[in-house]
């Protein structure tokens, strides 16, 4: 059967050849980043926060936030910093309707999952702004890394009761105010969080607001730990839209 298709598997790359995620420019293969748009990313590797996992000089110390202000969470697992790459990468996604970019962001992500991890939740979107995209790119990215690293995905853990404002351009605090009762946990789910090692997954990691929103309820639920797990981390005052 493969040397049947394969004829008509070569004339579909030769009209739809493989393209980077980044620029959109011809590449080798499927998910594969060029060469210029590799080496602009910045991928995140240690040393960092001993707390949140934020670039740091020294990884026994916290940053200046989490000495202040402790998460409410176990740290935050990206895989790049939030610049123009990974911006546009997010942007095809969620309101391109490049799916395929969820696949790339789970193959890098993947690398990312501790060996202890026993689950993999999504942040969930609101059923109007669900309705609307068609898919909650948080979902797919998790589907993804789940079959990777063969760990389950808990859909339907978290859900989001409250539509949310866009939170861009607001605050640390606003942003908090905007998702404080966005987030319900659906019944039966602490018998599916007790004790358990939790990733809350999504694409982009800005202030935490959301992230501590849900880890909060997680935690509550009687998760042991609760890891943010995401593409892109806004960094040096980035803006995330």
């Amino acid at each position: 059967m493969r040397a049947l298709l394969a004829p008509w598997r070569f004339a579909v790359d030769a009209a739809l050849p493989p393209r980077c995620p980044g620029c959109g420019a011809v590449s080798g293969a499927d998910h594969l980043f060029c060469a210029a748009c590799w080496g602009s990313l910045r991928w995140l590797t240690p040393p960092w926060c001993a707390s949140c996992f934020h670039p740091l000089a020294d990884s026994e110390v916290l940053c200046a936030r989490c000495t202040e202000h402790p998460p409410g969470h176990d740290g935050v697992r990206a895989a790049v910093g939030y610049d123009a790459i990974a911006r546009a990468m997010v942007l095809r996604l969620k309101h391109g309707g490049h799916i395929a970019y969820a696949e790339t962001i789970a193959a890098h992500l993947a690398r990312l999952v501790p060996d202890e991890a026993e689950l993999l939740v999504p942040v969930p979107l609101h059923r109007w702004r669900l309705w609307r995209r068609g898919f909650n790119q948080a979902v797919l990215i998790a589907d993804g890394v789940g079959r990777r690293r063969d760990v389950p995905v808990a859909r339907d853990v978290l859900r989001r009761v409250l539509a949310t404002p866009m939170l861009r351009g607001l605050g640390r605090r606003a942003r908090a105010r905007a998702v404080a009762e966005a987030f319900a946990l659906a019944p039966a789910s602490v018998q599916r969080l007790a004790g358990r090692h939790v990733l809350l997954v999504d694409d982009v990691y800005t202030s935490g607001a959301t992230a501590e929103a849900c880890a909060g309820l997680l935690r509550a639920a009687g998760a042991a730990r609760v890891e943010i797990l995401c593409w892109a981390r806004v960094l040096d005052g980035a803006e995330h839209d």
